[in-house]
């Protein structure tokens, strides 16, 4: 291995480059990803083609903001919002939020919905809608906090990250599927739901 390295100055490295040469392989195999990469794998499935009558398949893109320097239970609120509605809808409703996630949030709908015009072959830009958007802890950073009598505390700055998925067409009507029913169906499951009680004498 020596006489190795006593060769490389001749062929025309440099020390720093020596000295990185065995280190930098072997150091990033244990390295942990510090980023999910599962949810873009979706971007890379390929369905089989459909028969002719069938109901076509919407197109879909999936996008993320890994380690965003924000709590990840406020930014699940945010999350929350812009379920269900048109990628227009979102991005105006996001405007008008008072909090630091809602730039995030906005970032990547905006930046997922570039992907799916440039990427995925969608035609119009505004008939998108998000169909998935939820967020996740990331890495959480540990550091000092002195307290009093030179005692020593533990401060956690966590990280989040954040997952989009927009799909093409109409949002639906009802996202949480709150009144799946009509309002005469409602009516009309109610009244049932009163001839059938009983009347039970206690005495």
């Amino acid at each position: 291995m020596n006489h190795i390295f006593k060769l490389l100055p001749k062929i025309g490295l440099k020390t720093n480059q020596i000295l990185g040469l065995h280190t930098n392989a072997t150091l990033s195999a244990w390295v942990k990803a510090k980023t999910p990469k599962k949810f873009l794998e979706y971007n890379k499935k390929i369905f089989p083609p459909q028969a002719i009558g069938d109901e076509p398949r919407p197109a879909f893109v999936c996008h993320q903001k890994a380690n965003i320097k924000y709590s990840p239970e406020k930014l699940w609120y945010v999350a929350c919002l812009v379920r269900g509605m048109t990628v227009d809808e979102a991005v105006k409703q996001l405007s008008f939020v008072n909090k630091k996630g809602a730039v995030f949030v906005k970032e990547a709908i905006l930046e997922a919905q570039e992907l799916a015009v440039s990427q995925h072959n969608v035609e119009y830009r505004s008939n998108l809608w998000v169909a998935e958007s939820f967020a996740n802890k990331g890495m959480v950073v540990k550091g000092v906090r002195r307290h009093a009598r030179g005692r020593m505390g533990e401060v956690r700055y966590t990280y989040s990250h954040y997952f989009v998925r927009l799909e093409e067409g109409k949002p639906p009507k009802d996202y949480y599927k709150i009144n799946a029913l009509t309002p005469q169906e409602q009516l009309d499951a109610w009244l049932e739901q009163m001839r059938k009680r009983k009347i039970i004498n206690s005495y």
